[in-house]
């Protein structure tokens, strides 16, 4: 597996204004601009976006937006997918160091030799890639529509599933395809700890694990229900259990605990009760920094013309395969 350094914090000049909710909306509405914000941001981000989501519904709101300006509250790889939908449109990040581990788990090089030892393969990658592995791909999935997607492929067709090989095994394991996997995971969704969630779970005995399938096997064998991170809200909603342990990034929990106010939601632990449930990429993203994004109408993202329309067709195809 590839892995990259952690990111560091950066500071932001100046301050915020007095009420930045205030300045935010004031911005948005010179610019004609929307915010789109995942779930794992901040409280705050996601208190201030016009649409928090997941990775699949983020596609759509982009893919849909009639705004100027599109700031993203998100990774590197979700405002990169805004830009290859809207190649005329501003499209911000509040931090470009705003990565992703799976992202950087698949360097283009060594995926380009990978997929040359499987030439017959058509390739489906999990929307958490680059633009450049996007543009090697036949087909952009996310966890929301992976099952879906695969299940529309002939039976006949080779499939090369990258870069998550966690989420590959549980596509796997739906459809019964055997597919050739990239070995790449997710910082975040590798460090739950089993023997921690299982000692959780015998302290608090009426609670459901629920899981994201990006989760190692060992974590998911003991879920209740698995899905995508908005699967999992609006599981959490429509069950008639009143406690959950969540074994995803634990931003989700502010989304739940908003729409199901009665109900206790359980941050699943990582390895020694670290805090590593927490992802360091997606957390670099503040409120400071999307109010000066706005505010200067930068960083913006940026990409090659050649690489966007090769990403442009795949992710086109996975919005159709989910309609």
């Amino acid at each position: 597996m590839f892995t990259s350094a952690l990111p560091q914090k950066t500071q932001t000049v100046g301050s915020l204004p007095y009420d930045p909710f205030e300045a935010i909306e004031a911005l948005k509405q010179e610019l004609n601009a929307v915010i789109l914000a995942h779930y794992y941001q901040d409280p705050d981000i996601q208190d201030v976006a016009d649409y928090i989501g997941d990775s699949l519904g983020l596609s759509r709101q982009a893919a849909s937006t009639n705004a100027d300006v599109i700031v993203f509250a998100g990774v590197h790889f979700m405002a990169e997918t805004a830009k290859i939908l809207n190649p005329n449109k501003l499209v911000l990040l509040p931090d470009l160091s705003a990565g992703c581990s799976l992202a950087d788990s698949c360097p283009v090089e060594a995926f380009a030799q990978f997929k040359a030892k499987y030439p017959d393969h058509l390739v489906v990658s999990y929307i958490n890639c680059s633009a450049e592995i996007k543009a090697m791909s036949d087909i952009i999935c996310t966890s929301s529509n992976a099952v879906k997607i695969v299940n529309q492929i002939p039976q006949n067709q080779p499939i090369i599933f990258a870069p998550d090989r966690n989420l590959g095994r549980y596509v796997m394991e739906q459809t019964g395809r055997d597919l050739v996997l990239w070995q790449g995971s997710c910082i975040v969704h590798e460090t739950f700890s089993e023997k921690n969630i299982v000692q959780l779970k015998l302290e608090h005995p009426e609670a459901e694990i629920i899981a994201h399938p990006e989760c190692e096997p060992t974590v998911l064998r003991h879920a209740s229900y698995i899905g995508s991170t908005t699967a999992l809200l609006k599981y959490s909603q429509v069950s008639p259990t009143k406690a959950f342990i969540v074994a995803t990034e634990p931003g989700i929990i502010h989304q739940m605990r908003k729409q199901t106010p009665d109900k206790y939601f359980i941050p699943a632990p990582g390895i020694n009760n670290c805090n590593c449930n927490e992802c360091p990429y997606m957390r670099l993203n503040t409120l400071e920094k999307l109010y000066f994004a706005m505010k200067h109408r930068q960083p913006e993202i940026t990409m090659p013309e050649e690489i966007r329309v090769a990403a442009l067709r795949p992710i086109q195809r996975m919005l159709e395969m989910s309609a």
